[in-house]
């Protein structure tokens, strides 16, 4: 049960309560059936009083979610990590090696802001590497841009290459390039953003999908180079065996 099942459980206790010692003070749906269940059950106006102020003050469902929450994301985490120590025994078989936090675990959901009031962009929530370098960059993708915004917009995996847009080295080629092979080719990327995130070249992403199959949000991998040895290996597998835990939670364990 999710944090927002948990104050909609407390809340509808709490106006059921409500609703029924209304009912009881104004005589509905009348006096004479209120008379009769107060004659079976004498107690009743009373367990209605204690559950209101219970319910209303200490909202036991939320408190509940909130008490068992920890103990869940610390065994959300060790499951993260490893599954990301997995990756990162993959990464070793790079050549040339990898530097130190080049590989990095993202996870995304889809938020709604004042500039994508309706279709939202994904918000990269919690990011896993090695080391505090490189940096990561700031990346708020509408559905479409980049490779978590193709998986988006394709509600399914994405395996990115970058690599082959090295030899990209104007706005101007930049252009032609796409022009020529379609906007999905440079993931939908103006020249300005694709300089910002260029030297991320090996590029996966996997959805994160609702209980109605709808996309929520997804986890991407990404390294400095090495598409070929992770695209043969299990990295996508683990990131959606990561997905299908993810699904079940709505990020609440992030």
């Amino acid at each position: 049960m999710g944090l927002r099942a948990a104050k909609l459980l407390d809340k509808a206790v709490l106006v059921a309560a409500g609703v029924a010692l209304a009912g009881k003070a104004n005589g509905v749906p009348s006096t004479q059936f209120w008379n009769a269940v107060v004659a079976a059950q004498p107690y009743l106006p009373v367990v209605l009083l204690v559950i209101a102020g219970i319910f209303g003050a200490l909202t036991p469902f939320e408190w509940w979610h909130q008490r068992t929450l920890a103990d869940r994301k610390t065994t959300m985490r060790r499951r993260i990590l490893t599954s990301f120590g997995r990756m990162l025994e993959v990464g070793s078989r790079v050549e040339p090696p990898l530097r130190t936090g080049d590989l990095a675990l993202h996870f995304w959901k889809v938020q709604r802001t004042w500039r994508h009031p309706v279709s939202g962009v994904l918000r990269r929530l919690s990011t896993y590497r090695m080391s505090s370098s490189p940096q990561t960059r700031t990346f708020a993708p509408p559905r479409g841009v980049g490779a978590v915004g193709l998986c988006w917009s394709h509600n399914r995996e994405v395996k990115v290459d970058a690599s082959r847009l090295d030899e990209l080295k104007s706005e101007n080629e930049f252009t032609a390039y796409r022009q020529a092979h379609g906007s999905e080719s440079v993931m939908n990327l103006d020249w300005t953003t694709f300089q910002q995130v260029r030297h991320r070249k090996a590029l996966f992403a996997v959805p994160i999908r609702n209980a109605q199959s709808r996309f929520i949000g997804c986890i991407s991998l990404d390294a400095g180079h090495g598409f070929d040895v992770l695209e043969r290996s299990s990295v996508v597998e683990e990131m959606n065996a990561l997905s299908t835990t993810m699904s079940r939670d709505d990020f609440d364990l992030v």
